[in-house]
């Protein structure tokens, strides 16, 4: 579990992050990428590292929810079914031209990996908790052939760098001294 630092965040709160995740068996490593860029995720990609080394040595091997020979969309359709819960999916027509032209050029063995909401099992992000009944709707996607994989843009979401909901440069200011406050 990558344990993202804040500077808002107190020690009791990272501790507590910290033991909930060990208590459920998981690894949990401190990550302060956002104040310090590739240097403070320097644990978490040796704990990543070290963890798939000690999993592959105690005999377990990574397995795909399916068969990479399965088409893209029953793929796509798999996961949203049996992970998110959804009832199924409804492809865009320009979704279901993109996998149909990925397929014709050879990449549908490759795996998916979704774009989607953060804020919800759904597409929807007003849609809390374990939602059921409902449609993932994929409205394109796109293929990233040198890294390995197919992404379906699910709902309204962007392909942008990762920004949050409220930006950073509304807490910046200077003042009157010419001090720059707000700067993490």
């Amino acid at each position: 579990v990558a344990v993202n630092k804040f500077a808002t965040d107190t020690e009791n709160e990272i501790a507590l992050v910290k033991q909930k995740a060990e208590e459920a068996g998981a690894i949990a490593v401190m990550s302060n990428h956002w104040a310090l860029g590739g240097a403070g995720a320097i644990d978490l990609a040796n704990a990543v590292v070290e963890t798939c080394a000690k999993t592959r040595a105690d005999g377990n091997k990574f397995k795909f929810l399916y068969p990479l020979e399965m088409s893209l969309v029953d793929k796509i359709t798999k996961i949203c079914v049996e992970i998110y819960g959804a009832d199924g999916i409804k492809l865009e027509p320009i979704a279901e031209k993109q996998l149909e032209q990925y397929e014709k050029q050879g990449y549908g063995n490759l795996p998916i990996c979704m774009a989607k909401t953060h804020l919800s099992l759904s597409t929807d992000p007003s849609l809390k908790g374990v939602p059921t009944g409902f449609t993932v709707v994929v409205r394109e996607a796109r293929a990233s052939v040198g890294a390995g994989f197919v992404y379906p843009l699910l709902g309204k979401i962007m392909t942008i760098p990762g920004l949050p909901t409220r930006p950073g440069y509304y807490n910046i200011d200077l003042k009157p001294d010419g001090t720059i406050v707000g700067l993490f």
